[in-house]
């Protein structure tokens, strides 16, 4: 398929590394491209990054059919690189797989997106811990009230240089241990990266917030007991000599940073396990003083160290409050990898 260019004559002013924080500013270009059941995928194409002009009846707006993705691109001693994008293609054509969207060509994705990159690469910052966020996305567009499928579809990539996503950045976050609501079931959209997911999410999000905590934990929503995953990223614990996350049910997201910190892990030869895992044990972990440290694991973090925990009113400390050993590790070699400071023997840097 042919890829059309189109450079903007208007080109904005990038903002300063310090201002940058997370999803603020976004860069001069942007991908689209347009499905049909006629003519399928089609007219794929980069043009100035502008506002878009949709019916009010597009089916997205009324039954939610949209999907995303996440990751980055670095700016590695002048080269710029991104990490593992054919992981987040794969990802997001099983999230069009879970809602009746027509998959994309990988191949082709990651090709017009190291374009769209190459074209905004003054927009990559080399400030310590910045990097271009890039965000593919698929909405239905079709214009009908009516519940069903859509038979059209964009696919959008927009881009934006962020900093550090969390205030603490790679300092401890206090998470909430959530036990009111439920974010997904097996069956339903926990592993894809659906819009609605994160939708279901903002009430608990928001009275954590409330309560002083960075983020949500949550549990599984049957019995109410097993830990599944943190809003925006996987979660793991390390229990004595056991490093544990849980393992993917169907309604937890097959994280990329998951899984290179899993292929990390096992390769440094520690004793890594993928299991279910109940909050109880966890508690249990640490009154026995098993319990060494937790983190998060995600595109916008990274690596998130988890300081405190706080379950039924009961609120424990991990690691003094500190960065564990395991955490620092992680986010060291994965980092290091990333801007090409660690050899990378996996093969998962991509120069643009």
């Amino acid at each position: 398929m042919e890829l059309k260019i189109e450079l903007t004559k208007n080109p904005k002013k990038k903002p300063d590394t310090d201002i940058l924080g997370f999803g603020k500013y976004f860069s001069d270009h942007m991908f689209i491209m347009d499905y049909s059941e006629d003519k399928g995928w089609h007219d794929a194409r980069i043009v100035p990054y502008d506002t878009i002009s949709y019916e009010p009846a597009i089916m997205v707006f009324h039954y939610g059919q949209a999907i995303f993705e996440g990751l980055k691109a670095y700016k590695a001693k002048g080269e710029v690189v991104l990490f593992r994008p054919d992981e987040n293609f794969k990802r997001l054509n099983n999230s069009c797989e879970a809602l009746c969207i027509p998959k994309i060509d990988v191949q082709f994705a990651i090709d017009s997106l190291k374009k769209l990159v190459d074209i905004d690469r003054d927009w990559v910052p080399d400030s310590p811990g910045t990097s271009l966020y890039i965000r593919p996305f698929i909405i239905a567009t079709e214009p009908h009230v009516g519940v069903h499928p859509s038979s059209n579809y964009q696919f959008i990539i927009i881009t934006g240089p962020v900093g550090a996503y969390y205030k603490e950045g790679i300092n401890p976050v206090k998470i909430y241990v959530e036990q009111k609501y439920v974010r997904a079931v097996k069956g339903g959209l926990g592993e894809a990266k659906a819009s609605a997911n994160y939708a279901a999410s903002l009430k608990a999000q928001q009275e954590a917030a409330e309560k002083g905590y960075t983020q949500v934990l949550w549990l599984d929503g049957v019995e109410r007991k097993y830990i599944e995953e943190v809003g925006t990223m996987n979660v793991f614990f390390v229990l004595g000599n056991e490093i544990v996350t849980p393992a993917l049910n169907g309604s937890i997201l097959p994280g990329i940073t998951r899984k290179s910190c899993l292929e990390l892990l096992r390769s440094w030869g520690l004793n890594v396990s993928e299991r279910k895992i109940s909050i109880q044990e966890i508690y249990e972990a640490h009154e026995k003083g098993q319990l060494k440290e937790a983190f998060g694991t995600g595109t916008a973090a990274v690596i998130s160290p988890i300081g405190e925990l706080c379950w039924n009113d009961k609120c424990i400390t991990l690691s003094d409050g500190q960065i564990g050993e395991i955490s620092q590790s992680l986010y060291d070699n994965l980092t290091g990898i990333q801007y090409t400071d660690v050899a990378d023997p996996f093969g998962w840097v991509v120069k643009v």
